[in-house]
């Protein structure tokens, strides 16, 4: 696939092991795109980097939805004892408990509290999954819309129909594909600048504004929006005023409170590099992301320490 640029290179004691391909983009304040690497007008399917959009829809549909509440909805939370409280909380204001949600079982993300689980005797849940949250915010907006709950994930249910129309409307364009992702939600397949457009619609929307009040929940509750020791949740602890979400298979958006925003795609689907080239792309339109100078070096290691390093290669 020539028309996919060299985004990284993997290399470990001097020699290049592994290189890294795909798309970034990066849009300015205006809008326009100033860093174009790769296919960016080619369709990716978004994945869990689509959640700040889906909590915009459940937002807008009616759901009672701020705060730590917003950001759970807009992230893929870890699984973590405070994160499944706060879904129970929203779930229960609505008359519902864990056993309405339609996401997947799992067992949480977080190591720690994988392992206390473990010890208890308990097995996967449906409220460890990571997008439980946004399940729960899905699943508000039908009851405060008298919508069918059981049938919420289906293409056609009147949530989803909002969801894509909220998410076409950031992005400035139609959705190219219609996936179904990991969790069991519609999925809206969208160009890698329309996902650049979408995100930076978010930090860039009015005060009190549905967008802005899904980016200032992220921003101000980032522990809801990943978790603990989560890349997400620590870029936006280190870059005050950014929202950072990730999606599986290699996909990252990242803008700025400055309206810059950035969009990768790396097409092995390996998340490993794509802080750092999102950091890269930022920094080739003239922002400075020097705070978060600890995400932008990948060590590759060989016998615990380091001995090598994964290299961005936009330039």
């Amino acid at each position: 696939m020539p028309e996919l640029a060299l985004l990284a290179e993997v290399i470990r004691s001097g020699f290049v092991e592994s290189v890294h391909y795909g798309s970034a983009v990066g849009l300015g304040p205006s809008g326009r795109t100033e860093v174009a690497l790769g296919p960016v007008g080619a369709p990716v399917l978004p994945r869990s980097s689509a959640k700040p959009f889906q909590a915009l829809a459940c937002l807008t549909a009616g759901a009672a939805l701020a705060g730590p509440r917003l950001a759970v909805a807009a992230g893929s939370h870890t699984g973590e004892d405070f994160h499944v409280r706060l879904v129970r909380e929203l779930l229960g204001d609505y008359g519902l408990g864990f056993d309405a949600l339609a996401c997947p079982p799992s067992w949480p993300e977080d190591q720690p509290t994988m392992r206390e689980l473990i010890r208890q005797g308990q097995d996967v849940s449906r409220e460890r999954m990571n997008c439980s949250g946004k399940h729960a915010a899905m699943l508000a907006a039908c009851v405060a819309n008298g919508w069918d709950v059981p049938g919420y994930l289906a293409p056609e249910h009147p949530l989803q129909l909002h969801v894509r129309t909220v998410t076409e409307e950031l992005a400035g364009e139609k959705a190219a594909h219609v996936a179904i992702d990991g969790c069991g939600t519609p999925l809206y397949g969208l160009t890698l600048t329309g996902l650049a457009r979408a995100v930076r619609g978010l930090v860039a929307a009015a005060p009190g504004s549905g967008p802005r009040q899904v980016a200032d929940a992220m921003r101000e509750h980032p522990e809801y929006v990943g978790g603990t020791g989560h890349q997400n949740t620590g870029l936006m602890r280190a870059l005050p005023g950014a929202l950072a979400k990730g999606g599986a298979e290699g996909v990252l958006v990242v803008a700025l409170e400055s309206g810059h925003s950035a969009a990768v795609k790396v097409i092995d689907g390996s998340p490993r590099a794509t802080t750092a080239i999102a950091l890269d792309v930022l920094r080739m339109m003239g922002c400075d992301v020097g705070g978060a100078a600890a995400y932008e070096r990948v060590d590759v290691l060989g016998g615990g320490v380091p001995v090598g390093r994964i290299a961005t290669r936009l330039s």
